[in-house]
């Protein structure tokens, strides 16, 4: 087999391909550097790991400038890397986000990356502040075995630890008030690190407790576990008192908001420890403690 003539023609093909065509273009680059890749992996062993050097020299002036040597170890590592992912067909994602997780090397962080980039859908951007957060690295190693033998996992198997709670203003958190607008400022990644199936209901959500009104500071939803979940933010340790109004808040959603449908609600409260914003208490199994990190 003439490699070097098959990689030149697959290349010209993709280039024509992603000038006249819009839709599918991103698919059909990533399929093309798959069999690229492959063709290149092939012909290393075949005339050794110089040829690429060469290939390179050639395609840049027969093909366009951007098939340099690094863009064809890229393109060969993928192939690599990439033919043993089972989790999903390589098309489902651009090119783009293969670049993005090209470096992690693990294939169980890959796999894992890979599936939540489609279930999530996911953007290039998105994947890579995930990868930047460490995400995997912050699940249970419990949740990485399951994930690995394929078992069935459970909503609170993909609370990260710690959960990162971001600060774009890099003020020291002086207040629930703070705090609160931190995660309201970027609730979708907030609930990302809680796990799967969270959603925001509303803040300062308002009830009333005999005559007095209260303001629950966060009201969220799973819909996973089909139950409220009763957020309550705390810069102080844990007190008695801060499970009893919780415990207040959570029989009022039970009795006033929940419907027959629903689950129990749930209720979780933020509070300092050791100089740090922990996930301390949770009324229920379902969700238990986790370390915040404020960064």
């Amino acid at each position: 087999m003439n490699y070097y003539n098959e990689i030149k023609n697959k290349l010209i093909d993709n280039e024509i391909y992603s000038k006249v065509k819009d839709y599918s273009k991103e698919k059909h680059r990533v399929i093309t550097y798959f069999e690229i890749g492959k063709l290149l992996s092939e012909a290393g062993k075949h005339y050794g790991e110089n040829i690429i050097g060469k290939y390179s020299e050639e395609l840049m002036v027969e093909v366009g400038k951007k098939y340099n040597k690094k863009t064809l170890f890229r393109i060969r590592q993928f192939y690599v890397i990439f033919t043993n992912v089972k989790v999903a067909p390589l098309a489902h994602l651009s090119w783009s986000h293969y670049q993005e997780m090209l470096p992690l090397k693990d294939i169980n962080k890959i796999n894992y990356y890979m599936k939540i980039c489609v279930k999530q859908n996911l953007s290039r951007n998105e994947l890579r502040a995930r990868i930047k957060s460490k995400e995997y690295e912050r699940l249970p190693e419990q949740t990485k075995l399951k994930l690995i033998n394929n078992k069935e996992s459970v909503v609170s198997d993909f609370i990260k630890n710690p959960i990162v709670i971001r600060n774009n203003t890099n003020y020291d958190i002086v207040s629930e008030k703070l705090l609160k607008r931190l995660i309201l400022d970027n609730m979708e990644h907030f609930l990302s690190e809680l796990g799967s199936g969270f959603c925001f209901i509303g803040s300062e959500y308002k009830i009333k407790i005999d005559d007095t009104y209260n303001y629950i500071d966060i009201l969220l939803y799973n819909y996973i576990y089909k139950c409220f979940i009763v957020v309550e933010l705390k810069i102080t340790s844990l007190k008695a008192e801060h499970v009893g109004q919780i415990t207040k808040y959570i029989n009022y959603i039970d009795k006033n908001v929940r419907t027959i449908s629903d689950t129990n609600t749930i209720g979780i409260i933020l509070s300092r420890k050791n100089d740090k914003i922990v996930l301390e208490y949770c009324s229920d199994s379902r969700i238990f403690f986790k370390e915040m990190l404020i960064v």
